[in-house]
């Protein structure tokens, strides 16, 4: 199955079967997101990968008692920074020189850019940078899953200030921007599986510029 095919196997599912999907699926999932581009290579998020039950009966109302929460095999929260901290940029660049094994020097240019634009930012627009980073991760987890045919739906609708305060993300520097419950679908109660996928026609999507 290529990219294409799996994209249009897969769909938001609504109801899943609550089975377990292997470690080393996730862990290919996992691994997408880890591989995913960022502004400036910072990656300014976490993944909270949720499997225990009684934690997910927690999250439940907070994420507007989508069934999928509690149904999962693993419920993913991405949580993005939130701020661009000069001991967190300083962290990313200590570390990048580190493992390639090269001079400060070497990646000065990028770690004074990040210093100095994130440094004009409010707190809300840097968090907001830092989710969007955090959903170009999500999206590729997305389709890794869908290539292992696994089912994988992100999720916008909880309360994110009841969220971080119920996992503790304040502490951290982080806060809560998308879930993605991870499973597989219940193809007898989920209405969502005999629906058409439909998306905007390509001339509505596209323009080209040549």
């Amino acid at each position: 199955m290529d990219i294409i095919q799996a994209l249009n196997w897969r769909y938001a599912t609504k109801r899943m079967t609550g089975q377990t999907v292997p470690k080393e699926t996730i862990a290919k999932i996992i691994e997408a997101a880890h591989l995913a581009p960022s502004g400036i290579g910072l990656q300014p998020y976490e993944i909270i990968v949720v499997t225990n039950p009684e934690w997910k009966a927690k999250i439940l109302p907070v994420a507007m008692n989508q069934p999928q929460v509690t149904q999962s095999s693993h419920l993913l929260v991405f949580a993005a920074w939130q701020n661009y901290s000069a001991e967190r940029i300083h962290g990313v660049f200590d570390y990048l020189n580190e493992q390639r094994n090269q001079p400060a020097s070497v990646s000065d240019n990028h770690r004074n850019f990040a210093l100095k634009y994130f440094g004009q930012l409010s707190e809300e627009e840097q968090f907001h940078h830092a989710a969007k980073q955090a959903n170009i991760a999500l999206g590729l987890a997305v389709a890794a899953a869908a290539l292992e045919q696994v089912d994988a739906t992100p999720m916008e609708g909880f309360n994110a200030a009841a969220l971080d305060e119920l996992l503790g993300l304040k502490a951290k520097g982080l806060r809560s921007s998308m879930l993605m419950a991870i499973g597989y679908r219940d193809e007898e109660n989920d209405k969502n599986l005999k629906l058409k996928k439909v998306r905007k026609p390509l001339s509505q999507l596209v323009t080209e510029l040549a």
